[in-house]
């Protein structure tokens, strides 16, 4: 998504970036490109609005349960292998085998 227009941060850097912004998981500076971003950009804010709501969604609906500590170390680590591009363990497994 773009909306045709040159921009000192690329579309596609906040799109991947998203939720990291949205979840304040980076630098102020960037926070502050992103916001710059989204002030030229209404088909990324369009974006970074729908991301928003459903994010606030999923809070209200399910942000009520505790999420086991080696759960959420065992997703963060997932994560950062993916980011990485690290080869995901059982990744190519299909989901009925994993049951």
């Amino acid at each position: 998504m773009s909306c045709g227009e040159p921009h000192e941060t690329d579309c596609s850097e906040v799109l991947d970036h998203l939720y990291e912004f949205l979840d304040r998981e980076m630098p102020d500076s960037d926070c502050t490109k992103f916001e710059t971003h989204f002030e030229e950009c209404s088909p990324c804010l369009e974006k970074y609005g729908l991301e928003q709501a459903v994010k606030k969604l999923v809070k209200r609906c399910c942000g009520h349960d505790d999420v086991p500590s080696d759960l959420r170390a065992k997703v963060m680590g997932r994560i950062e292998m993916i980011r990485a591009g690290e080869a995901v363990p059982g990744a190519d497994v299909p989901a009925a085998a994993q049951e």
